[in-house]
This record gives C-alpha cells, structure tokens and sequence, in this order.
C-alpha cells in the first residue's frame, strides 16, 4: 500500500465517523418543530459553502484550468451535495432511522453496477463478494436486535414509522451520490479538496437559494434551542465542512466502489456511540457484523482495477 492510499483509507475512515454520528445528531434536531428537514439541508450547503471560501484565502491559489471544468463542478455539486443531501435529509425526516440506515447500505452496490457501466471497471469475484459481504454485515447491524429475544414488539413499533416515500428518497440520494463518485472522478482527481468543495458547494447554493429563501425568512431563529444548535454546528462543523475536506483524498487515490465501501462503516459507528450512551448495548451478533463488514471492505481493497494505476 503506498503513503497515498494509506492517506485515503484514513481519510474515508475518518469521515465515515463523523457521518455515522451525524445521522443520530441530526434526527434529535430535526425533533424540534422550530428545526425542519430543509433548514438542515440550508444549514450544511450554505455554512458549509461560506466556510470553504473562508479557508481558501488561507490556502495557497489554485487556479481552474478550464472554463468547461466550471459547467462540471455545477453538475458535481448537484449530485454529489444538493440532490444527495436534500433528498436525504428529507427521506430521514419521512421515514424511520432503521430503513435509513439499510438504505445506506445500497450504496456500494450501486456505485460498483455505475463503474462497471460508466468506467468499465471489471466487477470480480472478490469484489462482488466483498460488497456482499459488508452488506450482509450493515444489515446484521440494524436487524441485529431483532433475531434477540423479546425483540418483536420493538420490531413492530419500528415498522409504524417507516415510510415507502421517504425510502425512495433515501435511495434515491445513495443513487445520486454514486453518479458523483463514478462520472466526476477525473475532476476529483484534477483538484484539491478546498478548490473542489468551494465551487461545488457555491452552486449548490446557489442552486439551493431560490427554494430557501422564504423559509430562511420565517424560520423562527430565537425558539431554536441551544442544544438544537449545537446539533446543528456539529452537522455543519464536522459532519460536512470537515467531512468534504477529507473525502476527496480517498476519491483522489481510491476506487469508487472502495470509497464507497466505507459507508458500511457508518452503521458500526452509529452502533457503538449508542452502546456508549447506553442507547444499545454489545452482543455477539454485533461483533459478527463489524466482522463481515470489515472483511468486505478488505475484499475490496484486494480486487483488481481496470488500471494497474487505480488499484488501491
């Protein structure tokens, strides 16, 4: 493994950590009647976009190499931050935490069929294999609790909040997200993170302002909780700003379907946080799971690329 890969597997890890915990953070603010799907969505693109700008003055200039590269950050940023995160946000708010979580799972598979079809990366054994299993182990993750005893009437009190809608939705962002990784991967490649995620979160904004703006206007600023805006700091602060800063050097040196491998991790995260805030607790099926998961993401790691150079 070299010192670049190395930089995008712990990259990746890292983010996936901070979005495994915004999921729960961002559902207890959305709890709020003052805090709606749309203001968590207004909140990570525009801050988000504002801190971007703010840390490019700082760093050293980049300058675009080619005006058509403008037209691809707006299609980027489209994708990849305001379909994926708007319509995410809102299937959350629809739909129940469980189905959102299984959701997220689809999303290796999806980028592996996209490459295979967009890029001509060879889908093998050890690939595919590899997506199984993690996704066998995300769901062994959410469904864990219920193969327990006494666990049917938690089972069917879940089942009441899920929502067909708000499911589509969630598959929907996953679908849009994996565009992203497989079609924009040259441009990842072209830029650095800060000139990247500056000019695809302007657009977004930009994109995202016309249907904002009025709910921006009304929203009631002075009933939001200071807990509730401490959530909101963590969803911007490190479950976007930081979490887009370092993605793109695992896109840089990883392959799409790896890089997307690592949203397996976040259900392991978001269980372990409920384990230590006395939310869940630890069984055998949970230690399973983060097995299988792991070992996917290894599987991935060892197979083939289409390039010797995007072996990673």
């Amino acid at each position: 493994m070299t010192k670049e890969q190395r930089t995008g597997h712990i990259s990746m890890l890292a983010a996936s950590v901070m979005w495994g915990l915004m999921s729960p953070v961002s559902k207890a603010a959305m709890n709020s009647d003052a805090v709606s799907s749309l203001l968590v969505a207004d909140v990570r693109i525009f801050g988000a976009a504002i801190l971007f700008w703010i840390i490019s003055f700082f760093y050293k200039g980049e300058k675009v190499t080619r005006r058509s590269d403008y037209v691809r950050f707006f299609f980027a940023g489209l994708f990849a931050i305001l379909l994926n995160q708007c319509v995410f946000v809102t299937g959350v708010s629809m739909t129940s935490p469980v189905d959102a979580s299984i959701i997220t799972t689809t999303l290796p598979i999806v980028t592996m069929i996209f490459a295979a079809v967009f890029i001509k990366e060879p889908i093998t054994g050890s690939k595919a294999g590899g997506v199984l299993l993690g996704a066998c182990g995300a769901l062994l993750l959410v469904f864990g609790n219920r193969l327990l005893p006494g666990a049917a009437v938690d089972a069917a009190t879940s089942a009441h909040s899920s929502n067909l809608f708000g499911d589509l939705l969630c598959f929907f962002a996953q679908c849009s997200y994996a565009i992203y990784l497989v079609i924009f991967r040259d441009l990842i490649k072209r830029y650095s993170p800060v000139t990247l995620m500056k000019w695809m979160f302007t657009f977004a904004s930009i994109a995202l302002l016309p249907v904002s703006a009025r709910s921006l206007a009304l929203t009631g600023w002075s009933s939001i909780t200071f807990t509730e805006y401490a959530e909101l700091a963590y969803v911007l602060v490190f479950g976007t700003f930081l979490c887009y800063l370092i993605v793109p050097l695992g896109q840089k040196y990883l392959r799409p379907t790896l890089v997307a491998m690592y949203n397996y991790v976040q259900p392991v995260v978001a269980t372990i946080a409920a384990i230590i805030w006395g939310m869940d607790s630890f069984n055998i099926l949970k230690v399973i799971a983060v097995i299988l998961i792991f070992s996917g993401v290894f599987l991935v790691n060892k197979s083939k690329a289409r390039h010797a150079e995007d072996n990673a």
